[in-house]
């Protein structure tokens, strides 16, 4: 039987791995020979890329309010 933090691992780096894997496959079209782009197009994405990754960042986040109190 897996445990919940084996089955994390196990699944995170699949994912981690494929996602890394994307991003070099998105590199090869910086290639200028094959491709035509702008900076306005390539900010897009890599903003597009930073939006989503802080998003996913904040959601392994743990907040914890503090109990409210009148004294300090």
């Amino acid at each position: 039987m897996e445990t919940r933090e084996q089955r994390f691992k196990r699944i995170a780096e699949k994912r981690t791995d494929r996602i890394l894997n994307d991003i070099r496959v998105l590199a090869n079209c910086s290639n200028k020979s094959s491709y035509s782009y702008a900076d306005e197009d390539v900010n897009k994405i890599f903003r597009a890329i930073e939006d989503e990754l802080k998003y996913a960042k904040t959601k392994f986040k743990v907040t914890r309010s503090k109990k409210f109190t009148l004294s300090s």
